[in-house]
């Protein structure tokens, strides 16, 4: 067998640590997304399915265990919104210099873990006065 590449990556692009960890986080976060929307689908068949299928599904979704799955739910919607944009970027030609790309992999960092906190202040906390 002839020696080949193992893919043309490695000889095109130079890519580092954080470059990599950012760009699998981003496709592990992608997943995580893509098995939640099972949640979202049970959640809308039960709306569709009138009151008593509602209440059901509310009582359900409403278990403590249902509540780390949020968060983690929205920790991965978080995370993949920011690196998908810098992903847009990347598109672009921009920001693909190892200085850049370090410091816009903090910055997906940075920026994501402020979103986060954000929406799940909102999500958990924000309705705590409501009745």
């Amino acid at each position: 067998m002839p020696n080949r590449p193992t893919s043309p990556h490695f000889t095109v692009y130079q890519m580092y640590r954080y470059t990599l960890l950012t760009s699998f986080l981003n496709r592990i976060t992608g997943v995580v997304l893509s098995v939640g929307l099972v949640l979202l689908v049970y959640w809308l068949m039960a709306v569709a399915g009138g009151h008593r299928a509602y209440d059901h599904a509310a009582q359900i979704l409403a278990w403590p265990l249902f509540r780390l799955i949020y968060l983690a739910l929205i920790a991965a919607f978080g995370y993949h919104l920011v690196a998908g944009l810098r992903h847009l970027i990347w598109d672009t030609g921009h920001g693909l210099d190892r200085r850049q790309a370090k410091r816009s992999a903090w910055l997906v960092v940075g920026v994501s873990a402020l979103l986060i906190g954000g929406l799940a202040c909102w999500a958990f906390l924000g309705r705590a006065g409501a009745p």
